[in-house]
């Protein structure tokens, strides 16, 4: 029965990983805009589209592309240590006790934890990629030239030494907290919707879960946008700013970085490239789980095994 466990656990988190990879490569151009916009300061803030159409223009018809292997490469390790720290702990914890929202929200918070320290490094390396070759309007952001994923860490630890590899360290682990923020709406929309209907057992139709988890989503995005705008311009880290300053990764150049850009641009320059990552968030996350869901069952299927279906 273990072994039966263990491996359905295996084809969870695979399918998991999978789900995303899939996802994440068929909306990887808006993620490719989100990013331009968080970056470049100086592009005027647009609809997602036009600044896709100016991106293909300027670089070429594969440019909203640039940087796809080692962002799936960064997501597949992410989303593996993510879930082999969760399921372990979860393991030694729980201990074949029925597990508790308090118990899997703390267990969730620690793996996300140690899934930002063991792979900042990797998403510094992959911000930098993506972003090499594209034409700025920020005269200020010095170009980079890497042959590759490796030549990058090595240059990086070369030209700025070890720690810059952990550049935007800190609003990373700050972000650990939008799940739980999801977490938290999701949970109270669910209530009330319930409550709603007047069926305390009832269960929720797919499309009602997916539409308030969609919603949970939006609004942990948007609350945690922000930080998200300081975390890719720290991983960037190609900005000649706050010179006497370079601990990249400290708060007060995350306060002065927020207060830089709302003082430039006000409050709504720390939400450029929202509209796109809410774009990509939400139907990355619809895509993933309709590809997550259909792998797992066939899975089961061809092995002739029942799924319990833990979610």
């Amino acid at each position: 029965m273990a072994t039966v466990l263990s491996y359905e656990s295996l084809v969870h988190a695979v399918a998991g990983a999978v789900g995303s990879v899939t996802a994440m490569t068929v909306f990887f151009p808006l993620d490719t805009a989100r990013l331009r916009l968080q970056v470049d300061e100086k592009r005027k803030s647009k609809t997602t589209h036009m600044v896709l159409m100016e991106i293909i223009k300027e670089e070429g018809l594969l440019a909203p592309y640039r940087g796809w292997f080692p962002v799936i490469s960064s997501l597949c390790c992410s989303n593996f240590v993510y879930f082999y720290t969760f399921n372990s702990l979860k393991a030694v914890w729980v201990k074949g006790q029925h597990s508790t929202t308090g118990k899997d929200l703390v267990v969730g918070f620690v793996a996300g934890v140690v899934n930002v320290l063991l792979t900042t490094p990797l998403w510094v390396v992959n911000t930098r990629l993506k972003l090499q070759g594209a034409k700025f309007r920020n005269e200020d952001i010095v170009p980079t030239n890497y042959k590759g994923i490796l030549d990058a860490f090595h240059q990086i630890t070369r030209d700025e030494g070890i720690l810059a590899l952990w550049n935007g360290t800190l609003p990373s682990l700050l972000l650990v907290f939008n799940p739980a923020i999801q977490f938290m709406f999701y949970e109270g929309l669910k209530r009330q919707l319930l409550k709603r209907q007047g069926q305390v057992r009832a269960q929720l139709s797919s499309l009602n879960v997916f539409v308030i988890g969609a919603i949970a989503k939006a609004i942990a995005t948007t609350v945690t946008y922000p930080m998200q705008t300081v975390q890719s311009i720290l991983r960037f880290g190609r900005h000649r700013l706050n010179p006497e300053n370079r601990r990249l990764g400290s708060l007060r150049n995350v306060l002065y970085l927020l207060h830089q850009r709302v003082r430039r641009f006000g409050v709504m320059g720390l939400y450029k490239g929202l509209e796109a990552k809410l774009l990509q968030t939400v139907l990355t996350a619809a895509l993933m789980f309709l590809v997550y869901e259909k792998l797992t069952a066939a899975t089961f299927t061809v092995m002739g095994l029942k799924s319990s279906h833990r979610h």
